[in-house]
C-alpha cells in the first residue's frame, strides 16, 4: 500500500500493552484502599503479580514513588500481630522482577535504592542445626536487622542474609551481581563475592576511589588503607 504524500506514519506502541498497565494501576489502587498499610505514599506502583499478605500489611510502610515489578514480593515471617513496621521502604525505590524481601525483625531500605532482578533480602534464615529433624520442619532463626543506605544499588542475583545481629550497608553502596552479603559495610563501598567483601571504596580524604577498604582512625589521624580480609561467616 502506497503512503499518501504529506502523511507521515506514526510509530506507536502495541495498544494491547495498555491492558497490563491498566491492571497494574487498578491493583495498586485496590491495595491502597483495602490493605491496612502503616503508610503508603503517592506515586506507588505495584505489579498485580506481587504477593503481599493483607493480614500483615500493617507492618509495612511504603514511601512515595516506589515501583515493584513483576513477581517481586514483600513478606512478613511472623504471625499477624500489632506492632511497628518491620518492612520500611523509603521514597523513590525500585524493586525489580522476582526480587524477594522477607522480614522477621526489621528491613529498612532508605530512599533512592535500586534493587535489580532476582535479589534476596532476608533478616532471618532457616534453622538447620538439629540433625534429627528435617530442615523444612525446623522453622527459622530469630535473625537480626538489615538497613540499606540511600542511593545504593543491589545487583542481579545477589543476596543479603542476616542470620543474627545487624547488617548495615552505608549510603551509595554497590553490591555486585551474585554477591552474598552477610556483614555490614561503610558508605561508598563496592562489595563482591561469596561471602561478599569490599573490593573498592571511595576515599573521603583523597576524594577518589581506592582498591580495598578505606578507614580512618579517630579525628585528626591519618587514613588507613588495607585490603579487606576474608573472615569466616556463620550462617
Amino acid at each position: 500500500m502506497t503512503q499518501s504524500p504529506g502523511i507521515s506514519r506514526t510509530r506507536m506502541q502495541d495498544p494491547l500493552k495498555l491492558i497490563p498497565r491498566a491492571l497494574r494501576k487498578l491493583h495498586t489502587e485496590w491495595l491502597r484502599l483495602t490493605y491496612p498499610f502503616a503508610s503508603m505514599g503517592p506515586g506507588v506502583s505495584i505489579h498485580y503479580s506481587c504477593p503481599i499478605d493483607r493480614k500483615n500489611a500493617h507492618r509495612i510502610r511504603l514511601g512515595a514513588n516506589i515501583s515493584m515489578e513483576k513477581d517481586s514480593s514483600l513478606s512478613i515471617n511472623r504471625p499477624p500481630a500489632e506492632g511497628d513496621p518491620i518492612i520500611v521502604i523509603e521514597d523513590n525505590c525500585v524493586i525489580h522482577w522476582r526480587s524477594q524481601i522477607g522480614a522477621r525483625n526489621l528491613i529498612h531500605i532508605e530512599r533512592d535504592v535500586l534493587i535489580a532482578q532476582d535479589v534476596l533480602i532476608v533478616d532471618n534464615n532457616h534453622a538447620y542445626e538439629d540433625v534429627t529433624v528435617p530442615i523444612a520442619y525446623q522453622g527459622f532463626t530469630e535473625g537480626g536487622r538489615i538497613r540499606i543506605g540511600e542511593g545504593s544499588f543491589i545487583a542481579h542475583g545477589s543476596a543479603i542474609i542476616c542470620s543474627q545481629g545487624d547488617i548495615t550497608l552505608g549510603k551509595h553502596s554497590f553490591v555486585a551481581a551474585h554477591a552474598v552479603v552477610t556483614r555490614s559495610a561503610p558508605p561508598y563501598s563496592v562489595l563482591y563475592g561469596n561471602p561478599a567483601r569490599i573490593i573498592r571504596q571511595f576515599d573521603p580524604v583523597k576524594k577518589e576511589w581506592v582498591v580495598g577498604q578505606a578507614r580512618t582512625r579517630d579525628a585528626g589521624s591519618s587514613l588507613l588503607l588495607h585490603a579487606d580480609r576474608e573472615e569466616s561467616v556463620s550462617l
